[in-house]
């Protein structure tokens, strides 16, 4: 049998080249569960992996795509069987694991979640990594005891993939979301997701000039870092939390330790990986329930595999609204 693949390698100038190729079911690497890929998706770690590796793909030729979605083939695992629909994120599969552009790919079946019924194997990628960190994030702020009545909740980046699902989220939960983004042409495509305000990133660009600011926000969802999580942190209120999740601002802010220890603020770090299973289905199952599937379509465009490499810059530069999802079968 044979499976059509998006093949990377890479230059010695380090740029990644891909191609379109079918190989023999003999390259699928070690698993014991075989799947029937029919969507992928498109994320900010896709995109550095295909345009220079990113540090991240030890080995090539490489297959990436970090999420995948689709129905078991075969599997000598006792926890699945063949016609399963299961969803793959993380794991660091579409790094050192071959991932989801291609049409079969081969995991530990301890990697996968079956899908809960309200989700298609298209939606779960509209979801995708970003969709599934954006649960966790609501999930680490309701652990913190941060309620709808508490107060306005801040997104960053909320018109990228994870801010997107983040806001249609908190929306549908009944929280006030304040959505901050550097694109202003996207207020009304956020308002469509439940934004109640639309902030504009350059109001959380400047550096904090004291280490508090007046209190507003109850809770934050940081797809970004940088400059614009310092301004969010010193505006939390007390007793409040943040949800980080992102860097696409770099891994460094200029912060001040004051708002942990005189406003009693407390920080998640999010991480979507290495996540244990049972944390996973629960995401996938408030997923199934509390995000509003209207409005993650609202999110969505489509591609096919031969139009990643194209697509892969503007992920990067923060150029694409929403969700892709990837009909690896075009």
């Amino acid at each position: 049998m044979s499976f059509r693949a998006l093949v990377l390698t890479q230059g010695a100038d380090r740029k990644v080249s891909g191609s379109i190729e079918t190989l023999d079911d003999t390259r699928l690497p070690a698993g014991d569960v075989t799947v029937a890929v029919e969507y992928s998706t498109l994320n900010y770690k896709d995109g550095l992996v295909l345009t220079s590796g990113g540090g991240l793909v030890k080995t090539w030729p490489h297959v990436g795509g970090i999420d995948f979605a689709g129905t078991v083939e075969a599997s000598d695992n006792p926890a699945f069987k063949p016609g399963d629909k299961v969803v793959l994120n993380g794991w660091r599969v579409g790094e050192l694991h071959w991932g989801g552009y291609a049409t079969r790919a081969r995991v530990k079946g301890d990697w996968l979640v079956k899908l809960p019924a309200a989700l298609s194997t298209r939606r779960a990628m509209a979801i995708g990594t970003a969709g599934y960190t954006s649960m966790l994030c609501v999930m680490a702020l309701e652990k913190h005891g941060v309620r709808p009545q508490s107060g306005e909740v801040l997104v960053t980046g909320a018109a990228g993939g994870v801010g997107s699902v983040a806001v249609a989220i908190l929306a549908r939960l009944g929280y006030q979301v304040v959505a901050a983004t550097g694109r202003p042409q996207e207020g009304d495509y956020l308002k469509g997701l439940g934004a109640a305000t639309i902030l504009d990133r350059k109001e959380l660009t400047e550096a904090p000039d004291r280490p508090l600011l007046s209190e507003r926000y109850a809770g934050v969802v940081d797809t970004v870092s940088g400059v614009m999580f310092a301004r969010a942190l010193a505006q939390v209120k007390y007793g409040g939390a943040a949800a980080v999740c992102g860097l696409a601002a770099g891994p460094s802010f200029p912060g001040s330790i004051l708002p942990f220890i005189l406003r009693g603020v407390s920080v998640y770090g999010i991480d979507s990986v290495m996540l244990p299973k049972a944390p996973r289905e629960e995401a996938w199952k408030r997923l199934g329930s509390d995000l509003p599937l209207d409005k993650l379509d609202s999110t969505v465009s489509e591609a096919g595999l031969g139009e990643l490499m194209g697509l892969a810059p503007k992920i990067l530069k923060g150029e694409i609204r929403g969700r892709v999802v990837v009909d690896v079968n075009k």
